[in-house]
């Protein structure tokens, strides 16, 4: 089991979580962040950080198998993160908003 960001991240990208994750399994994109389902330990400390609820277990109805799929698509192709960065300057305006995945960026972020 591991847990997955889904698309309420997309253009908020708040990375509180990645500063908990205790394997820093957490990678960037351009604009959301993904989790590596081979890395994730599923220690779920990361799901009470992120202000915008957007990391969910893979078992969990949000978590459908497409979020698993890109998940583990982009973790291989992304920069990992492991420190804490300033969010989107949307963020707040767009967390909450659902259906973000036709803004996915399949761009890699800057990492580190």
């Amino acid at each position: 089991m591991t847990h997955v960001v889904t698309d309420n991240c997309i253009k908020c990208k708040f990375t509180d979580c990645v500063e908990v994750c205790p394997v820093d399994c957490f990678y960037e994109g351009e604009n959301m962040l993904v989790i590596h389902p081979d890395e994730c330990i599923d220690c779920g400390v990361c799901v009470p950080e992120c202000p915008a609820e957007a990391i969910f277990p893979d078992t969990d109805q949000p978590a459908t198998p497409q979020w698993l799929e890109l998940n583990a698509e982009y973790a291989g192709k992304w920069p990992n993160l492991t420190r804490k960065k300033t969010p989107m300057p949307e963020a707040d305006a767009l967390n909450g908003i659902s259906g973000k995945l036709a803004a996915f960026s399949p761009k890699a972020g800057e990492g580190d």
